[in-house]
């Protein structure tokens, strides 16, 4: 039947296409179904791009540090697409006492889950970094870290996964899954219903509303964050920034543009419709960040901005997980920001997890089951 697969996908952002390009290499069929017209048009587009470890959950941490040393790498080789990768190192800096607290507590667990993790000086971070303001008096360094093209990582998952027969189907919104004797098996939308063995919920905060159908609630809300892209600049660094106060985040492009993401607050205040907009609060929040630490920016023209949607899950660690209660059912969502750096790690997970092979990495600390009652 043309519409029926062993693995049907919900949800064609960057969990999503890895997952099904990790299963099309297993030899599974698979169909991704998309509400939106275009690929990757939620958050696996509109992020800053982080392929971080450091400062990571210690659940999260382990799937990090597995794509950093096992996948990234060579994942431009493998997709036949050049995502852009960087493994240039992540500084998250400091400028006041408190600051440095929260910075050791950072090291401190990520040395504990066994990652490359340091604290260095004022001075030693702009020995790695020579544009950093007088104002940096310490950062953590991770020399591992990276970041990569969140648009052309999504797409070049999207086009290998074609490439080995993968369906994607967009313009469909999911209205429901139903099960078939006892088994989550179908999955409908307004215009037809596709069939599977398997069916993987990955849709972001989307999910939510969709496993509600079926009996399921995921405790999460969705969260608007915003990126600002400036015009083209001398090549100056390719390490990934982060701060203690979290004013901003960000990377120099291949293209020499600087990305930078970050928050003004009132992100849980969105306009609640489908048009994700950024707003006259947040670029300026972000730029006022970037002037204390990068003064050599401050006159860089931002070129445009834009916004994308978080599923900020309420431990804000991810469900990736079986339903003991849907049998059949995957459910890949609540990243809270932090889905994209772990995805490739995440797809071979889900992949492994649908073809019932023992899974690469522990994945019990993700478990649907952890919001139930305790009795």
């Amino acid at each position: 039947m043309a519409d029926q697969a062993d693995v049907v996908i919900i949800g064609s952002g960057v969990i999503g296409n890895a997952t099904a390009y990790y299963l099309a290499k297993k030899g599974l069929s698979v169909i991704v179904i998309e509400k939106a017209s275009d690929i990757g048009n939620g958050g696996s587009s509109r992020n800053g791009g982080g392929v971080r470890q450091s400062g990571r959950h210690p659940k999260e941490l382990p799937l990090a540090i597995y794509g950093a040393q096992h996948l990234w790498p060579t994942l431009s080789e493998e997709l036949g697409v050049d995502v852009e990768y960087y493994q240039e190192g992540n500084l998250r800096l400091g400028k006041t006492k408190e600051h440095l607290a929260v910075l050791a507590d950072i090291v401190e667990k990520g040395k504990a889950g066994g990652l490359e993790l340091d604290m260095v000086t004022g001075d030693q971070a702009r020995e790695i970094c020579p544009h950093l303001s007088d104002e940096v008096i310490g950062a953590s360094w991770c020399p591992t870290d990276g970041h990569a093209n969140p648009l052309m990582t999504t797409l070049a998952y999207y086009k290998k996964a074609r490439q080995l027969g993968v369906r994607f189907i967009t313009g469909e919104g999911v209205i429901a899954i139903k099960k078939v004797r006892g088994k989550a098996r179908e999955v409908v939308t307004a215009n037809n219903s596709y069939v599977g063995d398997t069916i993987i919920l990955a849709a972001g905060f989307a999910s939510r509303k969709i496993a509600a159908s079926i009996g399921i609630d995921i405790p999460m809300i969705e969260l608007v964050m915003e990126v600002l892209v400036t015009e083209e600049q001398p090549k100056m660094f390719y390490q990934m920034l982060g701060t203690a106060a979290a004013d901003f985040y960000g990377h120099q492009s291949t293209h020499g543009s600087f990305v930078f993401g970050g928050s003004s607050g009132h992100e849980a205040y969105h306009r609640g419709d489908d048009i994700t907009a950024t707003t006259s609060m947040t670029a300026p929040c972000i730029c006022r960040g970037i002037m204390k630490y990068f003064p050599q920016l401050a006159d860089a023209k931002i070129v445009r901005t834009w916004a994308g949607a978080i599923d900020d899950c309420v431990d804000h660690i991810p469900v990736i997980s079986h339903v003991e209660e849907v049998p059949g059912l995957i459910l890949a969502c609540g990243f809270s920001g932090h889905g994209f750096g772990i995805a490739p790690t995440v797809g071979l997970l889900i992949s492994e997890m649908a073809a019932g092979e023992e899974t690469t990495l522990d994945v019990s600390g993700f478990r649907y089951d952890r919001f139930k009652a305790k009795i």
